[in-house]
C-alpha cells in the first residue's frame, strides 16, 4: 500500500473499497443463503410456497448448462451468467415470481480424459471442480435458487435421463397422427391385423427376434450397424460435429476413420417437419433459426428408381427436370448395393480411366472405400478439391430413355444424405460436371443456356446451372419437356413417374437420425439389458436409476491411431459381474447382459430445465401443475418454454435440436404440456483478450508483457499482440477471482455489463475496470460519509433540474433493462449520479433510494447494504423497481437543427409540441436563418417537428 493510499484510508477510514466491498458482499451472500432470499415458490409439491408470490407473472429464466472446468472460470465465462443475473433481479423487481438456478453438466469425453491423465476417478475431480465453480460463481453475488441446482452425474438426476431413454424407446411415430404413441399401441395394430407387418405373415407366428426386429424399425430410439466415425486414439465413437474439417478429432487430433459398428440412435427424423415449422413460433436470434433450417434441410423433389440387374437403385432429386440429362451414377462408397451389384470382372470394353488402374471392380471399390474412409465428411464434400472415384463394374438404365449409364463410387456422395445415391447431370451441376471431367464421362444439355455458350457441353468451362430456362433434349417414351419452364416441367415429370411407378414425388431432409452411442465410462448407462437371442428389454422404472459402476480401469481402450481396422472396447464391458446379471423383468428369473455403451453429454442436457422445476421429485418426471405452472402454454407462447435461456450460439444445431426433439416426445407422450424447451434464446457475446507471441509463435503470460510506445516486450523481447479467446493454453486469463480482490463483485459485475452491448465480443481491458470502480466510489459518497459513515441524504425536495434527470434515467434503465441493453443502462445510471456530484451539497432522499433501487440488479451488494443504510429493514431484492413521471419525462424544450442546402445555419430551442407550421415560421423568422438565406428564393421547406428544418432553395 501507497503512503497516500493509507494516508487517504485514514482521513476517509468509511470510503468504498475493496476491501470494504468483500466485507459488504460476503455479509449479503450470507445474509441471502440465511434468508432463502432467490427462493422461487411453485404452486405445489416440495417447494410449494406462499400463495401471493405463486399468483404473480412468472419469469423462468436459464443459462446454459456449465461444464465444471478443473481450470475454473476466467472472467470470460460468468459473462452470461451475470446478464441472466441482473435481468431476473429486475423481474423480480417489476412484480414477477421468478425462477433462476444453474445446474452442473458433468459427465462427457473431457472429465474422463483428465482422469486418464491424472489418475484420478472422474467422479473425484468433477466434483472438486463443482465446489470450485460453485464457490466462484457465489462470490459473483448470483440471485439462484440453490434448492434447484443438480449435477447431471447425480444418480437420482440420470434416473429420469435413464427414464426418459426409455419412454423414446417405447415409442414410434405415427405419421398419420403426427405424433409419438407409445410401441405397445403399435404392437396391438399389428396383433389385429389392422396394420400389416412389414416382412408379411401374421404377427403371432413371428419369433421373438422377428419381432424385436420389426418393432425397431419402428422405435424412436434403436440400435442399428451404423457408419460411424471411429477414433481410435480416443477409443471412442464421435458425432460429426466432434470431426473437424481434416478429418481428425477436435479433442486429441487424432485421425477419424469410417466404420460400422452396432450402435444407438435416435429416430429425430420423424420430427423433421415438426422441428421446422415450430420454429415460427420462437423468439430466437434469425441467423440460430437459419442454422436449424439448414440443418435439417427440407428439400422437395422426386424419388426415382433406375432399374439394375433385376433391381433397382432409389435416388432422390431435387432436379428431376433434368432426368433426361442424366448420363451417369455416383453412390457412396458405403452403399449396401455396392456388394450386392460388383461383377467379378470388368465389363468388355470399360475405360482404363474408370477403373483406376485395378484388376478386378472388387479390388477398386475395396481401395476406394478404404480411401474415402480416411476423410472426413466435410472433405469428402469440400467443392474445391479434385473429384476422385471409380467405376463398379455395373450400368444401370435411364428410366425415361433406356439408355445404360455406368455406375461409380465416389467420395463427395455420402451415405448420409438422402439415399446414398444420386443421378449425375453434368451439365447441370458443378460437382458432376467436374467428376465428369475428371473421369471422361459423357455430358447432355437440357436446360438450354441464356448465356450465349451454346448447347454443347464439351465447349464449357464449367456447369451450367438455373432455375428459370426452358427445358431441351427431352422427348421419349410418352413423355415430352422441351419447351417447357423447370416448375412445369418438374410436375409433368413427377406425375409421369408415378404413374409408371418408378417414382414419386417426395420430401427429403438433410436432417440423419442422432448417433447416440459413446464408448467410453463417464456417462449414463443405457437401462438395457440383452437376453440370450439378442433382443433388447427395458429395464423397468423400479430398477431406475441403473448406476455407473465403480471400476478399476475407466480407460476407454485405445489403439494405433492410425489402424482403421480396430473395434472399439468399452470400459464397462470390463466388469463381467455388472454385465452379466439374473433379473425378473416380469417373466421369471432369466440370465442377461447389460448395455456396455453409454450416453453421449447431450443426453443430461436435453431435458434439465424441467430438473430445475421439480428437482427433488423421485415419483414422477415433474409434477404436472408444476411443470404447466413454468412452461405451459401461454399468450404469445404457444408451444410453452424457458422465457429467456441465454447462451452461446456454438449449441445451434446439437443441444438446442436435441433438446426441442425430447420435449416433443415427452409432449406428444402427456408428460409435458409445453411442446418446446426455450420459447426466447439470447446468445450473448465472447469476452477476448489480447494473445501475445514470442518469435516463434508461443504465447507468453499476457500480465508480464510491456508496452513501451505502441510495441510489446516480454523479458525485454519484442511480441506480436492479437486478439482471441481467453483462456489458461494461451496465456492471457484473467480470473474474477482476480477482479473481486482488486475492486470487489460489483465492479466487475458493473464492468461485463458495461462493455459493450451483450450480443457482441467484446475485448477485455483489466485498466478499464477502474471507471466502474469509480461509478461506485461516488455513488457511496452521494449517499454515506466517508469520513464518519453517517447517511448523508437530505429529506428537502429536489429541484426541477434533478426531478427531470431522474425520471429520465428511470424510463431509460427501465426500458434498457428489459431490453436486455445493460451497457446502455449504466450509461443512464452514471449520468444521473454524476449530475447528483456536480450539483454538490446532501442528496435529496427521494433522489437517493430510487437510485440505489436502479443499481440494485446491477450491483446488488452496494445497493443491499445502501438501502439498508438509509434505514429500510427489508431486502433490496424484492422492492418495487421505480416507476418515472411521464411530466418529469418529456423535455421542455427540444433542439431543432436548421439546415439549408444540408448545411446546419441555426439550432432552435422549441417546444417538443411545436406543429409542424409554427416551426417552419420560427425557423424563417430566425435571424441566421435571414442572413444565411440572404434574399434567395425558397424553393421546399421540409419540415420533420421538433427536431428538423430542411430549407431547400432554388
Amino acid at each position: 500500500m501507497s503512503e497516500n493510499t493509507a494516508a487517504a484510508e485514514v482521513a476517509a477510514p468509511h470510503r468504498y473499497t475493496a476491501a470494504m466491498a468483500a466485507e459488504i458482499e460476503a455479509r449479503w451472500q450470507d445474509f441471502w443463503d440465511a434468508d432463502g432470499t432467490y427462493e422461487a415458490p411453485n404452486p405445489s409439491g416440495d417447494l410449494a410456497g406462499d400463495a401471493e408470490t405463486v399468483a404473480r407473472p412468472k419469469r423462468f429464466i436459464m443459462d446454459m448448462f456449465p461444464y465444471p472446468s478443473g481450470a475454473g472460470l476466467h472472467v470470460g465465462h460468468p459473462l452470461g451468467y451475470i446478464a441472466t443475473d441482473v435481468f431476473a433481479r429486475f423481474q423480480r423487481m417489476t412484480g414477477h415470481n421468478v425462477l433462476h438456478t444453474l445446474g452442473f453438466d458433468a459427465f462427457g469425453l473431457p472429465a474422463e480424459q483428465y482422469a486418464v491423465q491424472t489418475g484420478t476417478h472422474p467422479r473425484v475431480s468433477t466434483e472438486a471442480n463443482i465446489e470450485n465453480m460453485t464457490a466462484q460463481l457465489r462470490r459473483l453475488g448470483l440471485g439462484h435458487d440453490k434448492r434447484r441446482s443438480f449435477a447431471t452425474i447425480d444418480p437420482d438426476y440420470y434416473k429420469w435421463t435413464q427414464w426418459i431413454f426409455l419412454q423414446i424407446f417405447d415409442s414410434w411415430y405415427d405419421e398419420e397422427a403426427k405424433r409419438a404413441r407409445p410401441i405397445d399401441e403399435l404392437v396391438a395394430q399389428f396383433e389385429s391385423g389392422e396394420r400389416e407387418v412389414p416382412s408379411g405373415g401374421a404377427w403371432n407366428e413371428l419369433s421373438a427376434v422377428e419381432r424385436s426386429d420389426v418393432l425397431s424399425g419402428y422405435r424412436l430410439a434403436y440400435a442399428s450397424d451404423a457408419p460411424v466415425n471411429w477414433c481410435p486414439g480416443l477409443g471412442t465413437v464421435l458425432a460429426n460435429e466432434e470431426v473437424t474439417a481434416d478429418g481428425r478429432s477436435e479433442r486429441g487430433n487424432f485421425p477419424v476413420f469410417k466404420a460400422k459398428l452396432r450402435q444407438w440412435n435416435m429416430r429425430i427424423t420423424a420430427y423433421a417437419d415438426r422441428l421446422l415449422d415450430d420454429l415460427e413460433a420462437l423468439d430466437w436470434p434469425e441467423a440460430i433459426k437459419l442454422q436449424q433450417r439448414n440443418w435439417i434441410g427440407r428439400s422437395e423433389g422426386a424419388r426415382v428408381d433406375f432399374p439394375v440387374d433385376g433391381d433397382a437403385i432409389t435416388v432422390f432429386t431435387t432436379r428431376q427436370d433434368t432426368l433426361f440429362g442424366a448420363t451417369y451414377m455416383v453412390l457412396a462408397p458405403e452403399h449396401p448395393l455396392v456388394d450386392k451389384f460388383v461383377p467379378e470382372t470388368w465389363p468388355e470394353g470399360t475405360h482404363d480411366v474408370w477403373t483406376g488402374g485395378h484388376a478386378t471392380p472388387a479390388e477398386a471399390v475395396a481401395k476406394y472405400r478404404a480411401f474415402a474412409a480416411s476423410k472426413s465428411d466435410v472433405e469428402r464434400q469440400a467443392d474445391a478439391k479434385e473429384k476422385t472415384g471409380v467405376f463398379t463394374g455395373v450400368y444401370a438404365a435411364n428410366p425415361v430413355s433406356g439408355e445404360k449409364i455406368p455406375v461409380f463410387i465416389a467420395d463427395y456422395v455420402l451415405m448420409g444424405y438422402g439415399t446414398g445415391a444420386i443421378m449425375a447431370v453434368p451439365a447441370h451441376d458443378a460437382r458432376d460436371f467436374a467428376f465428369a471431367r475428371a473421369v471422361e464421362l459423357p455430358m447432355r444439355c437440357v436446360v438450354e443456356p441464356t448465356d450465349g455458350r451454346g448447347t454443347d457441353p464439351a465447349a464449357w468451362d464449367d456447369a451450367f446451372v438455373s432455375y428459370d430456362a426452358k427445358i431441351v433434349n427431352s422427348s421419349g417414351d410418352g413423355i415430352s419437356l422441351d419447351g417447357l419452364g423447370v416448375v412445369e416441367a418438374k410436375a409433368r415429370i413427377t406425375e409421369w413417374l408415378t404413374s409408371r411407378g418408378i417414382g414419386e414425388g417426395t420430401v427429403n431432409f438433410r436432417l440423419r437420425d442422432w448417433l447416440f452411442s459413446r464408448q467410453r465410462y463417464w456417462g449414463e448407462p443405457f437401462p438395457i439389458v440383452y437376453d440370450e437371442d439378442g433382443v433388447a428389454h427395458a429395464l423397468p422404472e423400479s430398477m431406475l436409476p441403473l448406476e455407473l459402476p465403480e471400476v478399476d480401469d475407466y480407460s476407454p481402450r485405445t489403439f494405433d491411431p492410425d489402424d482403421a481396422d480396430t473395434q472399439p472396447e468399452t470400459p464397462l464391458s470390463r466388469d463381467e459381474d455388472w454385465v452379466n446379471v439374473e433379473l425378473d423383468l416380469g417373466d421369471g428369473v432369466k440370465r442377461y447382459r447389460r448395455e456396455t455403451n453409454t450416453m453421449p453429454n447431450w443426453a443430461g442436457s436435453c431435458w434439465y430445465e424441467l430438473r430445475y422445476l421439480d428437482p427433488h421429485n423421485d415419483r414422477r418426471l415433474v409434477d404436472p401443475e408444476t411443470e404447466r405452472y413454468w412452461m405451459g402454454p401461454r399468450e404469445g407462447q404457444p408451444h410453452g418454454g424457458v422465457d429467456l435461456y441465454v447462451g452461446g450460439a456454438e449449441h445451434a444445431v446439437l443441444h438446442l435440436l436435441y433438446a426441442r426433439f425430447w420435449s416433443k416426445v415427452l409432449f406428444d407422450l402427456g408428460h409435458v404440456s409445453s411442446a418446446e424447451p426455450f420459447h426466447k434464446l439470447f446468445n450473448q457475446g465472447m469476452i477476448q483478450a489480447y494473445v501475445y507471441r514470442d518469435a516463434r509463435g508461443f504465447p507468453v503470460p499476457a500480465a508480464e508483457v510491456e508496452e513501451r510506445d505502441g510495441r510489446f516486450f516480454f523479458e525485454g523481447e519484442p511480441v506480436k499482440r492479437e486478439l482471441g479467446k481467453m483462456g489458461k493454453s494461451l496465456k492471457n486469463a484473467v480470473t474474477p477471482d482476480e477482479i473481486c480482490a482488486e475492486y470487489g463483485a460489483d465492479t466487475l459485475r458493473l464492468y461485463e455489463m458495461a462493455m459493450g452491448p451483450l450480443d457482441v465480443s467484446r475485448p477485455w481491458d483489466t485498466r478499464a475496470v477502474v471507471g466502474q470502480y469509480r461509478l461506485l466510489q461516488r455513488l457511496w459518497r452521494n449517499v454515506v460519509d466517508e469520513a464518519t459513515g453517517a447517511v448523508t441524504v437530505s429529506d428537502a425536495e429536489p429541484g426541477e433540474d434533478t426531478l427531470r434527470a431522474l425520471h429520465k434515467a428511470i424510463d431509460g434503465v427501465r426500458s434498457d433493462l428489459e431490453g436486455l441493453r445493460f451497457n446502455t443502462a449504466i450509461a443512464k445510471i452514471t449520468e444521473l449520479n454524476n449530475h447528483l456530484t456536480k450539483a454538490g451539497g446532501r442528496v435529496p432522499r427521494s433522489v437517493a433510494e430510487p437510485l440505489v433501487l436502479m443499481i440494485a440488479p446491477l450491483a446488488p451488494h452496494i445497493a443491499e447494504e445502501l438501502w439498508r443504510r438509509l434505514g429500510h429493514t427489508d431486502s433490496v431484492v424484492h422492492q418495487d423497481f421505480p416507476v418515472a413521471d411521464p411530466a418529469y419525462v418529456i423535455d421542455e424544450t427540444v433542439t431543432c437543427v436548421v439546415q439549408i442546402k444540408g448545411k446546419v445555419k441555426a439550432r432552435l430551442e422549441v417546444s417538443p409540441s411545436v406543429s409542424d407550421a409554427e416551426l417552419e415560421a420560427a425557423a424563417l423568422a430566425d435571424p441566421a436563418v435571414v442572413k444565411a438565406l440572404d434574399g434567395a428564393a425558397i424553393r421546399k421547406v421540409v419540415v420533420r417537428a421538433p427536431k428538423l428544418v430542411n430549407i431547400v432553395t432554388a
